[in-house]
Order: C-alpha cells, then sequence, then structure tokens
C-alpha cells in the first residue's frame, strides 16, 4: 500500500491537468454536438462507470482487510447488491418520469436525495464491518473516486444550450466541475502525506457538500412546484428529465456518502495521529 501511495502521489498538478484536459474535451464535444447532448448517452456511459468503479472499489478496499475470502465475498454482496438495486430504482423512477413536474402528487426527488441517503449514511457508520473496511482503505481512495463529479459540467451546457436557467446551472454546474477537478489532486496530496494534507482533504469535502446543498436547493427553487420561486419565466425541467434526473436522483445522494464515509475516515486518523503523537 506504501509503494501505491508513492506511485499515487507524484504529481498533484498532473492529475488536475489530465483531469483538466478530459474534462475541457468533453464539455467541448457537449456544446458542438447537440445530438450528444440530446441523446444523454454521457451521462448514461458516466454513471455505469461510476457505479462500476464503486463495487469495484469496495472489493480492492476488502483486500486490505484480514476477513477471510467467504467474509470478503459476502460484505462485497452485502455492499454491490443493495447499492445496485438502489441505483436500478433511481434509473427507473427517472425513466418512467416520475420526476417530471406533475407526474406525481408528492414531491419524490427530495425524498429520493434525503431519505435514502441518510438511512445509508446511519447504517455504514454503525457497522462494525463497515469501519473495518474504512480503517484498511487508503484516505484518498474515496476522494479521488469522485473526479466523476465533472459531470455536473452538463448542468453547464445545458445553460449554454438555453434548456437551464442561469440560475441554477452557474453554481451547481461550476460547483461540480470544480470539486471534481480537485478531488485527483486533493487524493494525490493527501497520499503523500505531505503537510496539510489533512486539511486539504477535510475542505475538499466541506466544499463538496456545501455545493450539493446550494444544487439541491437551487433545482428545488427552479423546478415547477410547491417550492419554485426562482426562474419563472425560464423554469428548471432537467432536474426531472432522463438521464440527466439520475444526478440529482442518485449521484446526488451517492456523493453524499461518500463524503460522508471520507470524513469519517479523515477523523479516525486524526485521532489516532495524536494518540501516537501523546
Amino acid at each position: 500500500m506504501a509503494s501505491d501511495s508513492i506511485t499515487f502521489s507524484t504529481s498533484p498538478t498532473l492529475a488536475f491537468a489530465g483531469t483538466a484536459v478530459a474534462t475541457g474535451i468533453w464539455f467541448a464535444a457537449l456544446v458542438a454536438i447537440p445530438g450528444l447532448q440530446d441523446s444523454g448517452l454521457s451521462v448514461v456511459i458516466a454513471r455505469i462507470a461510476v457505479h462500476l468503479v464503486t463495487i469495484g472499489g469496495i472489493w480492492a478496499a476488502l483486500s486490505h482487510t484480514s476477513l477471510d475470502p467467504a467474509q470478503k465475498i459476502r460484505t462485497w454482496l452485502a455492499l454491490a447488491i443493495p447499492l445496485t438495486v438502489w441505483h436500478g430504482a433511481a434509473w427507473a423512477i427517472v425513466a418512467n418520469g416520475l420526476l417530471l413536474p406533475g407526474a406525481i402528487a408528492i414531491p419524490l426527488l427530495p425524498l429520493m436525495i434525503f431519505v435514502p441517503t441518510a438511512i445509508v449514511i446511519t447504517l455504514l457508520l454503525r457497522s462494525r464491518r463497515i469501519a473495518m473496511v474504512l480503517d484498511a482503505m487508503p484516505a484518498h481512495w474515496l476522494i479521488g473516486l469522485q473526479a466523476y463529479r465533472v459531470i455536473g459540467g452538463v448542468f453547464l451546457a445545458n445553460w449554454v444550450a438555453g434548456t437551464t436557467p442561469g440560475v441554477f446551472a452557474l453554481p451547481a454546474g461550476t460547483g461540480d466541475v470544480i470539486t471534481g477537478l480537485m478531488a485527483l489532486p486533493t487524493a494525490v496530496v493527501l497520499a503523500s502525506g505531505r503537510q496539510g494534507s489533512m486539511r486539504s482533504a477535510l475542505f475538499w469535502n466541506l466544499f463538496g457538500i456545501a455545493d450539493l446543498v446550494i444544487a439541491v436547493t437551487l433545482g428545488a427553487l427552479t423546478t415547477p412546484g410547491p417550492f419554485q420561486r426562482l426562474a419563472l419565466d425560464h423554469p428548471n425541467l432537467t432536474t426531472g428529465l432522463y438521464p440527466t434526473a439520475i444526478i440529482p436522483a442518485f449521484t446526488v445522494p451517492t456523493s453524499l456518502v461518500l463524503h460522508a464515509l471520507s470524513l469519517r475516515q479523515l477523523a479516525r486518523r486524526a485521532r489516532l495521529s495524536e494518540t501516537v503523537a501523546a
């Protein structure tokens, strides 16, 4: 694991530059090829890729624990199956248009964001098996994984295309892109163990959480419904439209869970460092 960290921590600048170039090419393609944006293909591919990387990362983390092979398989299945079912259910709800304004009487999207997030975070943080996995997992993994947050740039592309109001797209899309761009450099710095790396990781997590809170709030305030107060002449319809709606329906709560687990890791490591120093 030490050798992995050394390799991973060679260049924060290179990590940022690589993410920035890839994001720039992707965003330029969305703007230059309207059909690509309309098809939602990039969101679908990115979301499936993130899911596969997440469940693959769970298995990789289990490989660092002292669990026997059977325990590792059971633990992986106990995490991967509910995550896949959650993702599939969210995808089905979005694909069937149930998040479109007026589709159903209850505000389904806020429930999909906050209820599963609260349940999952509570269960994960109370599980001793998960605690073992998190303690064995390198702290930079959960941070680097969220490089996928650049997918929020789709809201900026929608704004350029005139389909999403700027009052939502600009802060939500920009915050997501910044969080995603800084994920790998922050993970690189944390893996290196250099001075101030823990503070950088903490700040990155807090910024990422604030971005999600702002995006969800502005999404509710600009989407037709009981909470709309902004963009009355140009309402935000993309938060309920397939496949873009999979971002608030599943990516947002998943990101909140990852932030919570990362903060838990950082807190545990800080306490351990204080104990060792004492």
